[in-house]
Order: C-alpha cells, then sequence, then structure tokens
C-alpha cells in the first residue's frame, strides 16, 4: 500500500494532481517521490535532480512536459528534499556510497511500475542527477531515451586544489571526518546565500526569485554543501564513469556555454564518442536551462519531446 507523503502545491506551479509518496529503499531508507500524470499521456518522463534539489522544484518541468504530451515523476535523493538525511546536521548533504543512489532508482522504478505511470519511460537527469542517470542507464534502466542537462560527469575545480580535493576527502573516512562540510561550503542553501548577479544557476529573475522563495516556505527542502564523503564518492563515481563506454541508447546532452560547476570538458569527450547522442551546447547557458529564460526553457523542452517523440514513432 502507498504511504502519502507531503507535497507542497503552493510552491511546485506544476499540473493539477501532483501527488507524492514515500517509498522504502532496499537498505531501509524514506525517501520521496513525487508526480504529475494525466490520461493518454504518451509515456513518463523520470526526473532525476540535482543536489540540492526536491521534487517541487521540477513542477515547472513537469508543467512543460505535459503541455507536450508527457507524464513526469521526480526523485527526493537519499540526504536531500523530504527524504531521510544521512547527518546529525541535516543541512550537509551525505551519501555511504555514491552506488547507494541506485537503490533510490531502483525503489523509484518499482513505484512507477506499481502506480502504472503511463509507458514507456524516459529520463532527464539534471546534473549530479546526470551522474547518476548515467550509471542506471549502464545498469540497464529500462528507459527508451535519455536527455541529460549539465551533467556532473566531472566537476570544475581549479588544478591546485584537485589533489588536495582527492586527499582530504580521501582520508576523511578512515579519520572519522568525513560529515564534515568539504572546505568552502556552508549551512546554507544556495539559493539562500547567492544574488541573482552572481548566481551561477539561471539568467532568468523570476526563476532566481522562485528558487528562495520555495525554500523560505518550506526550509525543510533546503540543503547546504555537501560532505567530505560526498565529495569522495562521487569523484570516485565520476572517474569509474569515464572508464565506461556510453550505453547504446539514443541521447541528448544540453550545455551551456557559461557552465561553472560541471566539467565541460567530460561532458564533450563522452558525447563525441556516444552511440546516437547528440550534444547541444546552448550560447549563454548557465547550469539549469530547465530552469532559465522562457525562450530557453521552450527551446529545450520543444527539443526534448520532439526527441522522445521520434523514439516513439519509431517503437510504433
Amino acid at each position: 500500500m502507498m504511504q502519502a507523503a507531503p507535497f507542497f502545491d503552493d510552491i511546485a506551479h506544476g499540473p493539477a494532481g501532483g501527488v507524492a509518496h514515500w517509498l522504502t529503499t532496499s537498505d531501509g531508507l524514506r525517501i520521496r517521490v513525487g508526480h504529475w500524470t494525466f490520461a493518454k499521456a504518451k509515456g513518463t518522463v523520470l526526473v532525476f535532480p540535482g543536489r540540492t534539489e526536491f521534487v517541487e522544484k521540477y513542477g515547472l518541468t513537469a508543467q512543460a512536459l505535459q503541455n507536450r504530451g508527457y507524464a513526469t515523476l521526480a526523485i527526493d535523493w537519499r540526504g536531500q528534499g523530504l527524504a531521510d538525511r544521512m547527518t546529525q546536521n541535516r543541512a550537509v548533504g551525505h551519501v555511504r556510497k555514491f552506488t547507494d543512489y541506485q537503490k533510490d532508482v531502483a525503489a523509484s522504478l518499482a513505484y512507477a511500475k506499481q502506480a502504472q505511470l503511463p509507458r514507456p519511460y524516459f529520463l532527464i537527469g539534471h546534473s549530479m542527477g546526470g551522474c547518476i542517470g548515467l550509471r542506471a542507464l549502464i545498469e540497464g534502466l529500462q528507459v527508451d531515451a535519455a536527455m541529460f542537462s549539465a551533467p556532473m560527469w566531472g566537476v570544475q575545480m581549479e588544478r591546485a586544489l584537485r589533489p588536495v580535493a582527492w586527499a582530504l576527502s580521501g582520508i576523511s573516512t578512515p579519520l572519522g571526518f568525513d560529515q564534515s562540510l568539504t572546505p568552502g561550503q556552508t549551512d546554507e542553501s544556495y539559493a539562500l546565500r547567492e544574488t541573482f548577479a552572481d548566481n551561477a544557476l539561471t539568467s532568468d529573475a523570476d526563476m532566481w526569485s522562485l528558487f528562495g522563495q520555495q525554500l523560505q516556505k518550506h526550509p525543510d527542502l533546503g540543503l547546504g554543501g555537501p560532505s567530505l564523503r560526498w565529495l569522495s564518492a562521487s569523484l570516485r563515481e565520476m572517474r569509474r564513469l569515464s572508464r565506461i563506454p556510453s550505453p547504446n541508447l539514443p541521447c541528448m546532452t544540453y550545455l551551456g556555454t557559461e557552465e561553472t560547476i560541471v566539467d565541460p570538458s567530460r561532458i564533450h569527450a563522452r558525447m563525441q564518442d556516444w552511440p546516437n547522442g547528440t550534444l547541444r551546447v546552448i550560447e549563454g547557458g548557465k547550469h539549469e536551462m530547465l530552469m532559465d529564460t522562457p525562450d530557453l526553457r521552450n527551446m529545450i523542452f520543444d527539443e526534448t519531446a520532439a526527441f522522445f517523440d521520434t523514439q516513439l514513432a519509431q517503437a510504433a
């Protein structure tokens, strides 16, 4: 029996009828999923959010997808949103092993089937969700096609800091300080501590304002910087994935020229060798292109829906 979870429709701005449920993962953690569905949907898009994000942040994405014929399922990953937090300080983003996120994927996919969400399934993975999504595809995630937005297949870091990051995060677990914030990070959510003028996420002032309003209205959704263990786990996972060939699945990836968070070189390298893969470089695009100006959002969702439609036509 599905257990209803809180769903904050007041900040989601998604289609009518959005609902959320609690799920229990195979290792006993409680995570949350939310979905928006409707009659005669062509299929369901599984949205894998980035670090710090939550179900309601993708309400506008769900509306854009519904306008183009697709239902949406979004996930609160372990350690963020309303899912179980992993540290005593709930503001610290933490995970024990990066592959633990695959347990959240498995629980969410089982939920989609149990809830009889319209098939076939497609994937949209943003930032950290792009890293989790790539691993899931390699391990056989049942989707017909994938779209990635600024996927975290590498992170930008000053060359001199990279060996320090590897070393410090690597010793943090055996020495027992792996739940500490990564140096330079804070407890406060990025959208509440940064100004619009200096933000790395969006060029749209209304979207930036919405990010802050969502967290001000529902502070429990907020998340600060990552722990040293999250950093270590993510660096190791990105290195492992970089050595694995891309799956033979239709894929489209978006990367902005103003990207400052994930590593564009890793994205270019992977997409050059991805069978049935296309890289769309967006001039002036920042990290959150799914939540940018109306013109940019409409262009991306038009192209993504057309891409998914093509897979449906070929399958038919």
